[in-house]
């Protein structure tokens, strides 16, 4: 028997890994700013100034401290 929501769900991606530094936070709800600029509120514990990984808005935990290379091809 066909699931369909099942096959629904494939033809969906999956939500992106995103890396961003922590600006704020305040009752469990972290200002995270991306490297293009933009600023999402995470929920998640995390603190001023920590690099994070953030998937569907919620902090997944620390991201290493690396430099942001950005390459056009």
């Amino acid at each position: 028997m066909l699931n369909f929501y099942r096959q629904f769900k494939a033809l969906v991606p999956d939500a992106p890994l995103q890396v961003g530094d922590v600006l704020a936070v305040s009752n469990g709800i972290a200002s995270v700013q991306f490297p293009g600029g933009g600023v999402l509120q995470a929920r998640g514990q995390a603190s001023v100034g920590q690099r994070v990984f953030v998937r569907d808005g919620a902090i997944e935990g620390p991201a290493p401290t690396l430099t942001y290379v950005i390459a056009e091809v």
